[in-house]
């Protein structure tokens, strides 16, 4: 009867005594080298380095648009005399105190035409992200150099790249070195898995990341404790989308049904990482969800797209099998049969033992650095976006620990008359290329994308020009009609007539219209108030020593 029930066995299994084996959640089957088997990250690492590849390419296709405009020869905040200062503060040495205080390749390159370096820079880096983003497969030199080169981008581009997402995306790219195999470029290099230990490195990420984010709004806004702060973010938030301006005008239990989701999202789920697979799982489906929502609702740069690369690692292979074809001789296919042979226990080669070393040197590195992290998450006085190290490998994140409750704008103006105190002067405004100005242009919907000007204005709304002098720097730009600064404004009144001789700030408070509304039906998305002035009328010649004494090149008229 055995031998029966066996020979019965062989025949409803194709010949084999035993059940194949059975896939995991996902699917993923192997095709005809058989199926994926769980906890295995080779296909996760395909996804990663895609995904981390695609958010360098942005990254590095803003620097090429806008680093001129903001700190090239003639930018608002110049790198160049950036580094000139700080060569200075170290005794006009470019030594190892200076190497650490702004970690940049550029002290080494020619300084003699900074618009041309910049742009080489993020040239190069495109082209390599691009790469990477089209083949799925790296090694660690690849990955190795497109990190030094947005490093090197960050490190002298000031206030433009004060972001948190700045220094997540350099944790992001520095995990997604020790990926990949030294010198070899495979989708699947052989013998070279990717390390658990650089996948829990992936997932440690993602938790504090968001558990950051979760303590800074508890301890930071009451609004977040009383469940209001969704009140108001959707119309103060930098960038509103238009999407942004009907959430707005949700109920009050709806929002308060966000700020809740929010709050367990970021307090709760994060430690379903430590809970065993499936709940890895969950977490990472969560998280994703959760970022594509924010990503709906408003122009966050590539933050929340930048948020879902760590997530990904939460998926094994038989989790993310569906991506790939099963087609014979497919990424799966030649997948199955490289475990078969890794399972026939064929000798390793010794870079591979080396790579082992090489994987729990990184562990301890990240496990070092992350002494500071913790305690300050651990901190009533935590602090959010904040790096421990110039190389900003691990960080603090966080997001929205206060919310603003009124929008307030800062819209230059411009005049060609004589006298800026003339009651007849025309004052004509300037638009930026996203941020609120126009009361009947459409919000934009731009993200991964980013306009680094705009986003600076709408911190510089709540403070004074005294704390942003670049905005001053920028009047005095568009008065000479400089072309770079024009760049990055989406109009130009005085286009084809006389230039302005005087430009100023208002300060206005902004409020979304009524969804079909009066205002609304007169076009109107936004409806504004003037709260008085935000600096006074300034010419050319008058900015003559504000400019020397900042060591700034004096505009002159293209």
């Amino acid at each position: 009867m055995a031998a029966l029930g066996a020979g019965l066995r062989r025949r409803r299994w194709g010949g084999s005594a035993e059940p194949p084996p059975r896939a995991g959640p996902g699917g993923g089957g192997g095709g005809q080298g058989g199926t994926l088997p769980t906890g295995t990250f080779w296909l996760t690492r395909i996804v990663l380095l895609r995904a981390t590849a695609l958010l360098y390419f942005v990254a590095f296709l803003v620097a090429y648009h806008q680093n001129k405009q903001l700190i090239g020869e003639k930018g608002l905040l110049p790198c160049k005399l950036y580094l000139q200062n700080v060569k200075r503060y170290f005794k006009g040495k470019i030594n190892l105190d200076a190497l650490s205080y702004a970690p940049t390749i550029i002290w080494f390159l020619d300084w003699s035409d900074m618009d041309t370096t910049l742009d080489y820079l993020s040239l190069f880096g495109l082209a390599t992200s691009a790469f990477v983003l089209i083949t799925g497969c790296a090694n660690m030199v690849l990955m190795a150099v497109l990190w030094v080169l947005y490093l090197s981008l960050v490190n002298v581009g000031q206030i433009w790249y004060s972001f948190g997402w700045e220094s997540q995306l350099l944790e992001t790219g520095f995990l997604g070195i020790f990926l990949c195999p030294l010198w070899t470029l495979s989708r699947l290099p052989q013998h070279c898995p990717p390390s658990n230990i650089v996948i829990w490195g992936f997932r440690w990420l993602i938790f504090r990341i968001m558990l950051g984010a979760g303590l800074i709004k508890i301890r930071g806004d009451r609004c977040w404790r009383e469940l209001t702060c969704m009140d108001y973010h959707y119309e103060t938030q930098p960038v509103p989308n238009p999407i942004a301006y009907f959430m707005h005008r949700s109920p009050w239990w709806f929002h308060q049904f966000e700020t809740l989701v929010n709050h367990f999202i970021e307090l709760v789920v994060p430690f379903f990482l430590f809970l065993g697979r499936r709940m890895c799982i969950i977490h990472g489906l969560l998280q994703i969800l959760f970022q594509v929502l924010l990503i709906i609702s408003g122009n966050l740069s590539f933050l929340n797209w930048l948020t879902i690369v760590p997530s990904i690692a939460c998926f094994d292979d038989i989790s993310l099998g569906f991506l790939f074809s099963s087609r014979p001789g497919g990424v799966k296919e030649r997948l199955a049969r490289m475990q078969l042979k890794e399972a026939a226990k064929e000798k390793l080669p010794l870079g591979c033992y080396i790579r082992k070393v090489v994987n729990i040197s990184f562990g301890l590195l990240i496990a070092y650095l992350s002494i500071p992290v913790v305690l300050n998450l651990l901190s009533s006085r935590q602090v959010m976006n904040t790096s421990f190290t110039p190389l900003r490998i691990v960080n603090t994140y966080g997001a929205f620990g206060s919310i603003t409750k009124e929008r307030t704008e800062v819209i230059l103006q411009g005049t060609s008359s004589l006298d800026p105190n003339d009651p007849t002067a025309i004052w004509e405004e300037y638009d930026f290329k996203c941020k609120p100005g126009d009361l009947k242009r459409r919000p934009c919907f731009i993200t991964p994308y980013h306009y680094r000007l705009d986003w600076l204005m709408w911190f510089a709304a709540f403070q004074t020009y005294e704390q942003n002098e670049w905005i001053i720097h920028l009047a005095g730009k568009l008065l000479a009609q400089e072309e770079e600064a024009l760049s990055l404004m989406a109009t130009n009144p005085f286009a084809g007539k006389t230039p302005p001789r005087w430009i100023r700030g208002e300060h206005f408070k902004y409020k979304f219209s009524q969804p079909r509304g009066k205002h609304a039906s007169e076009g109107k998305w936004w409806i504004r108030k003037r709260i008085g002035p935000y600096f006074p009328p300034v010419n050319l010649r008058g900015l003559k020593k504000f400019y020397e004494d900042r060591n700034w090149p004096y505009p002159v008229r293209d």
